[in-house]
């Protein structure tokens, strides 16, 4: 019963930028680490960020200096703002979290970066 719904892709022009949200929601009694992947055609889903429920935060060197993580520990969301972007951030972003002790998914969202 336990979800994640991400919300916030879509098209965008190079240097433009988006913020992502993903919503927990369900019986949740720990939800530690969340994180952002991605992943374009043809290549294998990849780590972008992540973070934990005291704030330590990791970042894929591609996006270091353009994304932030940031979470809302009381309303169970993780946040990815995105700035600067480039057509190579082209993918569909997926929220994950360690929920009850089990890796859960959303969805996954839609980002376009293009002219």
């Amino acid at each position: 019963q336990v979800q994640l719904v991400e919300s916030g892709g879509g098209l965008v022009q190079p240097g433009g930028s988006l913020r992502l949200s993903c919503a927990a929601s369900g019986s949740i009694f720990s939800i530690d680490p969340m994180a952002w992947h991605r992943q374009a055609p043809g290549k294998q889903r990849e780590l972008v960020a992540s973070i934990h429920r005291y704030g330590s935060t990791n970042y894929a060197d591609s996006v270091k200096g353009r994304f932030t993580i940031s979470r809302d520990n009381a309303m169970n969301t993780v946040y990815l703002e995105m700035n600067n972007l480039k057509p190579e951030d082209t993918a569909v972003y997926y929220c994950n979290a360690q929920i009850n002790f089990k890796s859960m998914w959303g969805q996954g969202t839609q980002v376009t970066v293009s002219s």
